[in-house]
């Protein structure tokens, strides 16, 4: 891992969000909501604590982005990497594009698995984590999940098999900002806390404020947080983070601003960015 930069990070964090908004904003429409809860999360990983080579795919970390949907965060992650040129964002989700609406990695060989079917990130990584021991590999491979998938089975088949194998090189990342594209988790498939039920399979569980970035990198860098157990941040955020009137409302899950919002949420953004100094 990296050192700690606070203001490093909020700002990549920032860019991240900048990213998201103004593609959105330029192409009419994107999945917004979730694609902002989880850019602290991308920051943390990739400017801190990933060992990540665009050029190296075998001996890099790995990370699986099973909400596919939200692949505007990743998206504006590589471009503030300096993968991406940023100008190719403008090309979203258009005939041909390089960024399609779920990550491809047939086109974009500095991701690690083309994603987007919920649920299957989990089960993915877990081949991922299985591959790196059986060949002594020393790459982790950590996986960003939604709470809406939770409700998927393919999740739990791969949590104990994680649990009884002692993946321990693998990492789930929970982004709960307790929305999914038709309603609130709480009412529509979570009968108890993700805490219990992971830790029921045998995890290593720890809940983490998902917005924090001092937060973030500490639990990162305890991980494993038990040797021989898989472990599981259940990282506590709010949907659309960071353009006031996108946060926690369900509507902006999937986002179509017309000029007004856009307008408005590009003034947020060049004014925390001027208070910033960003």
């Amino acid at each position: 891992m990296k050192p700690f930069d606070r203001e490093a990070l909020e700002r990549s964090a920032f860019h991240i969000r900048s990213n998201i908004v103004r593609t959105i904003a330029s192409n009419g429409e994107g999945h917004a909501g979730g694609a902002l809860s989880a850019a602290d999360i991308l920051a943390v990983l990739y400017f801190a604590v990933m060992d990540y080579d665009s050029e190296d795919p075998v001996h890099r970390d790995k990370l699986l982005l099973s909400g596919g949907h939200k692949c505007l965060a990743l998206y504006g992650a590589m471009v503030e990497l300096g993968v991406l040129e940023p100008e190719l964002l403008k090309t979203y989700n258009q005939l041909g594009t390089l960024f399609p609406g779920h990550p491809d990695a047939t086109k974009l060989p500095c991701l690690d698995f083309s994603t987007g079917s919920l649920g299957h990130g989990l089960p993915l990584g877990c081949g991922y984590a299985l591959a790196a021991r059986k060949a002594g590999l020393p790459y982790r491979t950590y996986v960003l999940m939604g709470d809406g998938e939770q409700g998927e089975g393919t999740n739990w088949e791969a949590a104990a098999f994680a649990a009884h194998n002692h993946l321990d090189n693998l990492v789930a990342i929970l982004d709960e900002n307790t929305l999914q594209i038709n309603g609130r988790t709480s009412e529509i498939c979570k009968p108890t806390s993700y805490e219990s039920r992971y830790a029921a399979f045998g995890w290593a569980v720890r809940p983490v404020p998902g917005h924090d970035v001092g937060a973030l990198y500490d639990a990162f860098a305890q991980i494993p947080l038990e040797p021989g157990k898989p472990t599981l941040l259940v990282a506590k955020t709010t949907k659309g983070k960071g353009i006031s009137f996108l946060e926690d409302q369900q509507k902006y899950h999937h986002w179509n601003p017309d000029a007004g919002e856009a307008a408005r949420a590009l003034e947020e953004l060049d004014a925390r960015a001027a208070e910033r100094g960003w």
